[in-house]
């Protein structure tokens, strides 16, 4: 189907939505139509956009044989002549298939990997990156889990990152972070590599993902800090684990055993449904090979080199020498780098 007549649909089913919310819908039916043409109507906004600018262009090259409007008509085509091909392009991009997941809040899980005490400090880090990455886009954070060592690094940190659109955000960042840099215990300044996994995760509803009881082995234990020291004297963490999937999910940050549970079901079901997710989706991703990175955990996806001041993420080949800001939070370079490569690639695809 050609783009035009692709667009000539979309505005017309635009127009019908709105004849038929006009006709007293109620109920599901109402919301169904409403929902639907709240998706459509930025589409259909740049449809106008588009048609607007291509009148434009047919009308400027009509004048072009009036001497004394040439020059302004010439002036016209000009601004023309990239404002089009932006407009159609954006607006393929607008119709590519969307990930339902895109616009949910998400579930971030950070852990070292290779490096010991190094990568445990540099987790700390990174899960507080992402912490001020939340603070400037305004979601909300919240501390679901946090397992430091006695050195301030950190075993394992999960997050519920709240707000819209943290998936389509955040969901490149799942990988291997290396991180290369003199560790403050190193007595001879010898630069060392190490290693630290992300996760970002959809949230899931309940109705996403059904969890049967019977499913769960469900044990509860005294909560421990740094160094296995008590925190508490009553068995208030929890540990689930899906028996089906052998998934294993354990929560201490709260004093309440309940609370504990209820935060270890969110990043249960949050891990069942990316299950469900990656499984649907194999089939299309390997077909996409050349896709902006698989999101698999072992997939090296940046580095952190700290002596020269640069960050790298090997995906794009995107080198800011910036790491401080980085650090800070300044994500959107790579992130919108990221999203356009991947955009590009599903476009390419339909081609």
């Amino acid at each position: 189907m050609s783009l035009s007549l692709k667009l000539d649909r979309i505005a017309a089913r635009a127009e019908e939505l709105r004849a038929t919310l006009t006709e007293r819908l109620s109920g599901d039916a109402y919301v169904r139509a409403s929902r639907e043409l709240a998706e459509l109507e930025p589409v259909v906004a740049r449809i106008d956009e588009l048609r607007a600018a291509e009148r434009a262009q047919t009308e400027a090259e009509g004048l072009l044989r009036d001497p004394e409007l040439r020059e302004l008509a010439e002036a016209e085509l000009h601004a023309l002549k990239d404002r089009i091909p932006a407009l159609a392009h954006e607006l393929r991009v607008a119709l590519l298939p969307k990930d339902e997941a895109d616009e949910r809040s998400a579930i971030l899980e950070v852990r070292p990997a290779a490096g010991g005490d190094e990568a445990a400090l540099f987790a700390a880090e990174l899960f507080a990156m992402y912490q001020k990455y939340a603070t400037v886009r305004g979601w909300r954070f919240e501390i679901l889990d946090y397992s430091d060592t006695e050195l301030g690094g950190l075993k394992e940190g999960i997050a519920e990152i709240t707000g819209r659109n943290v998936f389509a955000r955040l969901k490149y960042e799942s990988g291997v972070h290396r991180v290369q840099r003199v560790p403050a215990t190193e007595s001879q300044g010898r630069i060392h590599t190490s290693t630290v996994t992300a996760a970002v995760l959809p949230e899931a509803e309940e109705v996403d993902v059904h969890v049967d009881e019977g499913d769960l082995r469900i044990d509860v234990f005294r909560a421990s800090g740094a160094g296995g020291q008590h925190v508490n004297k009553t068995e208030s963490a929890v540990r689930i684990t899906h028996l089906p999937t052998g998934i294993v999910v354990a929560m201490q940050e709260e004093k309440s055993q309940h609370k504990n549970r209820a935060k270890a079901m969110k990043v249960l079901r949050a891990r069942l449904f990316e299950q469900q997710r990656a499984a649907a989706h194999a089939t299309r991703a390997a077909d996409r090979r050349a896709q902006v990175g698989t999101g698999d955990r072992s997939e090296r996806i940046r580095t952190y080199n700290f002596p020269q001041g640069r960050v790298s993420d090997h995906r794009i080949n995107l080198t800011l020498y910036k790491i401080d800001r980085v650090m800070a939070g300044e994500l959107d370079e790579f992130i919108d780098a990221l999203t356009a490569q991947d955009q590009a690639a599903r476009l390419a695809a339909e081609t």
